[in-house]
């Protein structure tokens, strides 16, 4: 069970492959990675200016001046960070249950107040709404994107989660 947010680790990680590709600056990496999310996620400037200043503190990223913007703080991926970079590759292998347990801890909440008694939030005109219909959309939404990035037709798996674990060989805790 994770606490809060996304993944530790997982917007220094996109940082560090998006400078692989090519120079940037913060700004440019925020809007990548809110369309790598579907526009659905944008980290604060809070999170990836600290994050780049930090690369450039440890070697990791330099700064370089562009004569075409001469005001904007781009950003270039050393050898060093290349080996860093590689390493967080590891890392990240080992982070597919935090996003699972992201994703399904948000729509718990989001499908209690839908049904918990306890929860009385009213519909607003314009809004989203907590009931099954949106729920249904927001499931939908999931099996479309399953769909358009595996390249195939969204399959029903008929198995509990221990099932699951073991049979992919997945420690529970």
């Amino acid at each position: 069970m994770r606490k809060s947010g996304p993944p530790k680790g997982v917007i220094a990680y996109l940082v560090l492959e998006l400078l692989e590709e090519k120079p940037r600056y913060g700004y440019e990496i925020l809007k990548e990675i809110k369309d790598i999310s579907g526009g659905h996620w944008e980290p604060s400037y809070g999170s990836v200016y600290p994050i780049l200043y930090k690369f450039e503190e440890k070697g990791w990223a330099e700064r370089i001046e562009r004569e075409d913007e001469p005001d904007r703080k781009y950003f270039e991926l050393t050898d060093d960070g290349r080996e860093e970079l590689a390493a967080r590759r590891e890392e990240s292998a080992e982070k597919g249950r935090d996003f699972a347990d992201v994703i399904l801890g948000f729509f718990h909440v989001y499908a209690a107040f839908s049904t918990d008694d306890r929860f009385e939030i009213p519909e607003v005109e314009g809004e989203w709404r907590f009931t099954e219909e949106f729920s249904r959309w927001v499931v939908e939404q999931v099996v479309r994107h399953h769909e358009h990035y595996f390249d195939t037709e969204f399959e029903r798996i008929d198995a509990t989660p221990e099932e699951f674990y073991e049979r992919h060989g997945i420690d529970e805790e």
